[in-house]
């Protein structure tokens, strides 16, 4: 009996064998966001509920028509949104997927470049290119379009246009991962049944990348759902989010209560659809990934509720798809290409020529904004760096960024290597946890952050800051890290450990070498992340302490000079080299990981 004992209850683990267990490095990053994160979240729906007519909040949110109007104007503005992304997007990843050497590394280029822009810059040069002496404007009336300049600005097509542009390289990113990922001999397979490419397209290509369609239409729409930057300045009186109404009563202190159940219906909205999303596609679709399984687990198979797209496109394409076919194969064999590579191109023409403009404009003769330029100085860069306030704005930027960064890279390095390296159970919930900041509408975390930070006197502070922009730094250095620990060789850590290496020694001399370049690109795009913040900081800055996206949205909402466009040509230039530095490193990356 007690030898059956001792063999039911297995070998006994010393303490200092657990404190081994990389699964504690979790403890870091869990606790920091259970405190400037969880908390204020838990704490914005305590204020939203308390006092004892706390229903009213909620009752005035749905009864005002001001409100309720722009709740259902923001749900179709994102849906709609999402739809034009999905149409210029699909076409956009079909054509990188299809061309190869140096033509496939300029148009992936000319995709993710704009992704890494800030927000406030892209919208800024849809103001520049729509504006009355606007490039669009000036070509209208040339070939004759219009009379006069016309007013494409302040309306519902220059948000939805605006908007479309700043989400696209979401969409064509989450929909060329699905295609690389596919067999291509599926697709030859098909032509050599016989299969024309339209029918090969449809009946192969489409429902295979139908899961990869769905992450990308939920991740705009989702997002889509917080924005307000680009609404406020392309958009008039009608186009009014709901997420700019949290702005607008953040001024009000009498707003308490009523202010925090604007923020927790948005929020909720946001997490439903994320639910319905993940029932349907796994939470993966949030950072693109694979489910993460224990280490000491065969992996499992295929979640049986979790929806492939299968059955389903089966019966739309055999419903559906063969009438519209017999159609479609009336047209010329090259239709589907000349359509790929029309969208394609305009897609790109999208996404590059804004900044284009503006980068023209910022070395502009004239005191005012206008395209094409009536000469070129240097006269508004000379003023941007002898102005002591843009150049305060900068330097608080760089400095709050580095300290952001710092605390992102400690925090995700750790957590990364707590889940690859751990055999811990749950690790995609783990996972889901470290990441799901990229889903909250930054007005909500904002505005949750607000009261937190006025009670710990970490408002207006530099250091505040910087913890609150690693929030959203710390799942941008987890996802690439972790893609970085799993291309590392585990056999070379393993024979470091047989020798007689410490842990932190192993970390050290083999893995830390092997994950440096992955580290390097993880903080730049953390450093990126907290340099462009601007919502954040709307909330926890101060009158004494401005950052350069803040000084950039005041002068954007009162004033366009080219001086604006000398910052956004930083900017560019900035996330030019940036990237140009991270490329080998990520693209090194994807291979180890293929």
């Amino acid at each position: 009996m007690s030898a059956t004992a001792v063999h039911t209850a297995g070998p006994t683990v010393s303490l200092s064998e657990r404190l081994k267990d990389p699964a504690w490095l979790l403890l870091p990053a869990a606790a920091f966001l259970a405190f400037i994160y969880l908390l204020p979240l838990f704490d914005l729906f305590r204020i939203s509920m308390s006092g004892s007519s706390w229903s009213v909040h909620f009752e005035r949110v749905f009864a005002v028509s001001l409100y309720w109007d722009s709740l259902v104007r923001t749900m179709q503005i994102s849906f709609t949104v999402a739809l034009l992304c999905l149409f210029f997007g699909y076409p956009t990843a079909l054509l990188i997927h299809k061309t190869s050497g140096w033509r496939q590394a300029v148009i992936a280029t000319a995709v993710v470049l704009p992704y890494f822009i800030a927000i406030l810059i892209r919208t800024y040069s849809w103001m520049v290119l729509l504006g009355k002496n606007g490039p669009i404007n000036k070509l209208a009336v040339a070939l004759g379009i219009f009379d006069q300049p016309a007013q494409l600005l302040f309306n519902r097509g220059s948000v939805l246009l605006g908007m479309t542009a700043v989400l696209l390289p979401l969409m064509v990113l989450s929909i060329y991962s699905s295609i690389a990922r596919q067999d291509p001999s599926l697709v030859r397979a098909g032509q050599a049944s016989g299969a024309g490419p339209l029918a090969v397209f449809w009946r192969v290509l489409l429902p295979l990348t139908l899961p990869g369609m769905g992450a990308g239409f939920l991740l705009v729409f989702v997002t889509a759902l917080g924005f307000f930057i680009t609404p406020t300045l392309l958009g008039g009186p009608g186009d009014q989010m709901f997420a700019m109404h949290i702005t607008q009563q953040a001024d009000f202190a009498t707003s308490e209560g009523f202010l925090q159940a604007l923020a927790v219906v948005l929020l909720v909205i946001t997490l439903v659809v994320v639910a319905i999303a993940g029932r349907f596609l796994g939470f993966e679709f949030i950072w693109g990934g694979n489910k993460l399984s224990d280490s000491t687990k065969p992996s499992k198979q295929r979640h049986p509720g979790r929806w492939t797209g299968g059955a389903l496109s089966a019966k739309i394409a055999d419903g559906i798809g063969w009438p519209l076919m017999r159609l479609l194969s009336r047209m010329p064999v090259n239709t589907g290409t000349w359509t790929v590579r029309a969208l394609g191109g305009f897609v790109l023409m999208m996404l590059t020529v804004p900044i284009v403009v503006v980068m023209i404009l910022s070395f502009s003769k004239a005191s005012f904004l206008t395209f094409p330029p009536p000469g070129f100085s240097l006269r508004w860069y000379e003023k941007f760096f002898s102005d002591t306030e843009w150049m305060t704005a900068f330097t608080n930027s760089l400095i709050i960024a580095a300290m952001s960064a710092v605390f992102a890279v400690t925090l995700g390095v750790m957590a990364a290597l707590g889940i690859v390296r751990s055999s811990i159970k749950g690790k995609s919930a783990i996972m889901l946890l470290l990441v799901s900041p990229v889903i909250v509408p930054p007005v909500v975390l904002g505005l949750s952050l607000y009261s937190l930070f006025l009670r710990t006197d970490l408002a207006g502070t530099m250091g505040g800051l910087a913890a609150a922009h690693a929030i959203g730094g710390l799942p941008l250095v987890v996802v690439i890290m972790a893609a970085s620990l799993q291309g590392v060789d585990r056999r070379l850590e393993q024979a470091a450990a047989v020798h007689g290496a410490s842990p932190l020694t192993v970390f050290r001399t083999v893995t830390l070498p092997a994950i440096a370049p992955g580290m390097a690109a993880a903080a730049f795009f953390a450093f990126l992340h907290s340099f462009d913040e601007l919502v954040l900081s709307l909330f926890l800055s101060s009158a004494q302490l401005k950052t350069l996206p803040l000084r950039l949205w005041a002068d954007v909402n009162y004033q366009l000079n080219p001086v604006l466009a000398v910052v956004s040509t930083l900017e560019v230039l900035l996330v030019v080299g940036g990237i140009a530095l991270a490329r080998p490193v990520l693209a090194g990356r994807s291979k180890a990981l293929a």
